[in-house]
């Protein structure tokens, strides 16, 4: 606001000493420092309340938004469907049935037609002799 260096105020310190004199000077100074320390206090009031005001402004804001979701419940369809129960996956087939590994691959994957194994039977009568 005041662009006063330090030779403005040196002026203005000579000019006060010769208008009111040495003696009343410590006065003077006394009187300037408790104004200026009066109109810190009204500055940092006015700077508070003027916070206040505008983080007030802000919770306002931000109770207006939480209203407004409130009453728009955005999130409600996914909410539905988390509180669903669950619907049993339909069974493919009986656990009693063997899975069908389906056809043999080479180490191309290439499809390789194989020869049914041979089955070879024992006598159970052999087995248990041996």
């Amino acid at each position: 606001m005041f662009d006063l260096s330090w030779s403005h105020i040196l002026i203005f310190l000579v000019v006060a000493l010769v208008v009111v004199g040495p003696k009343d000077m410590p006065r003077l100074l006394r009187i300037a420092g408790q104004w200026v320390g009066k109109a810190r206090g009204m500055a940092n009031e006015f700077r508070k309340s003027f916070d206040e005001m505008a983080r007030q402004s802000e919770l306002d804001e931000l109770r207006s938004e939480i209203e407004n979701l409130r009453r728009e419940r955005p999130l409600s369809e996914l909410e539905n469907e988390m509180n669903r129960p669950l619907e049993p996956a339909p069974v493919m087939r009986p656990l009693d049935t063997p899975l069908d590994p389906g056809p043999a691959m080479d180490a191309h994957n290439h499809a390789v037609e194989e020869a049914p194994p041979e089955v070879v039977e024992r006598p159970v009568a052999q087995e248990a002799k041996q």
